[in-house]
């Protein structure tokens, strides 16, 4: 078995956890005693490790997956390096429409009622966000003032959609929908691939098909 690292793949292309503004703090790190040890990891940090929901880190990795398999495989590392080149492709092209859709956004600011686990693809296009929580954070239960912020900055946007991710009960977005001015905004959720069950896959899910939907999401409410 050869098992692949793929934030050590990425190197320092990978992330750390990042606290924005208005975003809820996760107590289960801020839960230890008092003494000697209390500042024993405050320099640690947290790293983001949703680094597939960039489609050019996943040109990358699918690049190194390829190179270990043909090691592996050498009899048919053609086929191999054909169907990536195949793939990375469709990556490349996806990549592109993403790139279109937020360079015609009429507002390139998204407001997650929910955890943040997309950094990666609003970095990569050059759109920005504010969210309840950070992507890794274990926290459910967003405080008032947290969405009171986010309401907030909804009305200040004139935003017309509030994010949620795939699995959410939109309690969160439905407290901040109704503190908006408008009390009219669409909930709309964004798939962040950590669902994704082997029945899924069974039934035809693939990275590609869910990167496509959230394309069309994510282009409908930058409108």
């Amino acid at each position: 078995m050869i098992v692949i690292d793929l934030l050590d793949v990425l190197g320092d292309k990978v992330k750390t956890e990042e606290h924005k503004e208005g975003m809820e703090h996760d107590h289960d790190h801020d839960d230890h005693d008092e003494g000697e040890h209390d500042h024993e990891h405050e320099d640690e940090e947290e790293k983001d490790e949703h680094v597939w929901l960039s489609l050019k880190n996943a040109s990358a990795l699918c690049e190194h997956i390829c190179d270990k398999i043909c090691e592996k495989d050498k009899a048919n590392k053609d086929t191999y390096l054909a169907n990536t080149k195949s793939y990375i492709q469709k990556l490349d092209k996806l990549d592109m429409q993403y790139k279109d859709a937020a360079d015609n956004a009429k507002s390139k600011t998204l407001v997650f009622a929910d955890r943040f686990p997309f950094r990666y693809m609003v970095d990569d296009y050059g759109l920005d966000y504010y969210a309840a929580f950070a992507g890794c954070s274990a926290e459910c239960e967003a405080s008032f003032e947290t969405v009171i912020f986010l309401a907030k900055k909804v009305d200040e946007l004139g935003l017309k959609n509030i994010f949620q991710i795939e699995g959410s009960k939109s309690n969160i977005a439905k407290t901040v929908k109704d503190n908006t001015k408008s009390k009219d905004q669409n909930i709309v959720t964004l798939d962040s691939l950590q669902s994704v069950t082997k029945k899924d896959v069974d039934g035809g899910v693939t990275y590609l098909g869910e990167m496509e939907k959230n394309l069309s999401v994510l282009r409908d409410a930058l409108l």
